[in-house]
């Protein structure tokens, strides 16, 4: 699945590049969306991208200090980041918990808000620049960025980026996108892979309301691509299935 989806996104990458001159991404963390960005670096295709004109965000992230090994920001400069030329300008990284917020996580959110309004242009009618694609892992128990079932992030629908406390998975304090500002994205890709993510594929998909299955909300303006592997698919509706070629 992470090569599958790794060689798409080079493909979109390029092409968005080719378009307009530039391509935005939101990237994700997890075990999916790492795997991914491992995969993208030794992916012979790589270098068909310039990294130069890459703007890259992130859908969430841990509110730990900077360098902290469980940050997305850390896992992401290890897999893939640090290999290859990007601007550091467009490298967007969310606030530390040591930053120049400190330990306020809202002040922290507001700023990355802040940072997404700047970028926005006319062109996008709204709070956040229009991705090109937004990837999401989906968590076992349906959670997406840092969208977990039944708290208020996940039923915010005015701000785009909010801070989460009590998250049900360590680190309890985090920063998030919202659903409004996952939705301003072209394409949104929800990774899933392993027996683990099975049946959150199936509620997610299977009429789920979103404050109950957050993954259900997280949809893109022109297309939302589920990439799952066998394991993450087994438990979908029979009528979900492509129909078999001839």
């Amino acid at each position: 699945m992470a090569q599958a989806a790794a060689a798409r996104l080079i493909t979109k990458i390029v092409d968005a590049q080719a378009a307009r001159g530039h391509a935005s991404v939101v990237l994700t963390g997890g075990r999916n969306g790492n795997g991914l960005l491992a995969a993208l670096a030794g992916a012979p295709a790589r270098d068909a991208v310039d990294w130069s004109r890459l703007d890259l965000w992130w859908g969430d992230e841990r509110f730990l200090p900077e360098g902290d090994p469980e940050r997305n920001v850390t896992q992401a400069r290890e897999a893939l980041l640090d290999s290859v030329p990007l601007d550091p300008s467009r490298v967007h990284a969310m606030p530390a918990s040591d930053g120049p917020h400190g330990g306020d996580v809202e002040a922290a959110a507001a700023s990355y808000a802040a940072e997404l309004a700047a970028a926005a242009g006319p062109e996008d009618h709204g709070p956040v620049p229009v991705f090109d694609v937004l990837m999401l892992g989906v968590g076992p128990d349906t959670h997406v960025a840092s969208l977990f079932p039944e708290l208020p992030a996940v039923r915010e629908t005015e701000r785009t980026v909010v801070g989460v406390h009590g998250a049900p998975k360590p680190p309890p304090v985090r920063v998030t996108l919202t659903l409004p500002a996952i939705r301003a994205a072209r394409e949104v890709w929800l990774l899933a892979a392993g027996e683990d993510k099975a049946e959150a594929a199936a509620i997610a998909l299977s009429g789920a309301g979103e404050i109950q299955a957050p993954a259900a909300g997280a949809y893109g303006r022109g297309r939302t691509l589920w990439l799952l592997d066998a394991a993450a698919a087994s438990q979908l509706p029979r009528d979900l299935y492509p129909p078999a070629s001839a």
